[in-house]
């Protein structure tokens, strides 16, 4: 996720994608989706997040073929990223850096994925639970993925951004979580991090206009408890201000003709819980 700027999408270049950057996206994302079907049965009590971050790192390089895009990534103002995934567990909202400390039963985890392959970039993240979870742990992580969902649903030409942060900010507020506003999603392509700024809150029909050829992400950000964030001393890891719990999930989304495209699926993709409710 992108570190939001001041103003956002006030001056952009939005790189529109044609039929060959589109199928190469698509290849880019589902690589980064087999990642994390790769990783999910090692999320497991007693396992280092700096092992799992071996793990994928092998994975992606000897088997995949692709670049961890993470590693040693340095925007303006940062030191280089010394890992291939970002691993934020409990409280740590985003970019958790792996390191030694062990996973135990309850915890729940976000891994960050981002490929390149062909110079492309694939990004996509989910949630998983180490053993069984506490009851507010779980409806957390549901909460944050039916509400990235609903801001994907929003996603067709002629809609608007501030469509897709203020369906999920409602959504959440609805649950008494809070949206965490200093990260937002963001253009993808043959760079990590491109226009626009995808934020998560926000007024409909507000923001830029989305057009057929548009892919950005959308990963909203859910504290169980106020949205305040704190950095680490590390330089990366954001954590929430008041230690509680945070939550993410991810999906790399094309703007189609008619409405859109998840790009980041795999075998192991969870389906969108939305189209089971509807159906019942």
């Amino acid at each position: 996720m992108l570190q939001l700027k001041q103003e956002p999408n006030k001056t952009m270049n939005i790189v529109i994608k044609d039929e060959h950057d589109i199928e190469k996206m698509r290849v880019a994302g589902r690589l980064a989706s087999e990642v994390l079907d790769f990783i999910g049965p090692h999320v497991v009590a007693g396992v280092t997040t700096e092992e799992l971050d071996k793990l994928c790192h092998d994975f992606m390089v000897n088997v995949q073929d692709t670049i961890p895009a993470p590693l040693n990534y340095a925007p303006p103002g940062y030191s280089p990223y010394p890992k291939s995934i970002c691993t934020s567990v409990n409280h740590q909202i985003c970019h958790g850096v792996p390191g030694p400390k062990k996973l135990k039963n309850g915890d729940i985890i976000n891994i960050d994925i981002t490929v390149i392959k062909d110079g492309y970039h694939g990004d996509t993240s989910r949630m998983f639970i180490v053993g069984e979870g506490s009851l507010a742990a779980r409806r957390l992580c549901e909460i944050t993925f039916e509400a990235m969902w609903l801001g994907i649903e929003q996603v067709r030409p002629g809609a608007t951004l501030g469509d897709v942060g203020a369906a999920i900010q409602k959504f959440a507020e609805g649950f008494g979580y809070s949206v965490v506003r200093e990260f937002c999603g963001h253009g993808i392509g043959t760079k990590f991090h491109e226009e626009p700024q995808v934020l998560h809150y926000g007024r409909p029909g507000t923001g830029v206009k989305l057009i057929e050829g548009m892919i950005f992400t959308i990963e909203p950000m859910l504290n169980a408890g106020k949205r305040e964030i704190k950095e680490m001393p590390d330089g990366w890891t954001i954590v929430t201000k008041d230690h509680s719990l945070s939550a993410q999930w991810e999906h790399t989304v094309l703007v189609t003709a008619d409405g859109y495209e998840v790009l980041t699926v795999s075998s192991g993709t969870p389906a969108n819980p939305r189209l089971k409710s509807q159906a019942a």
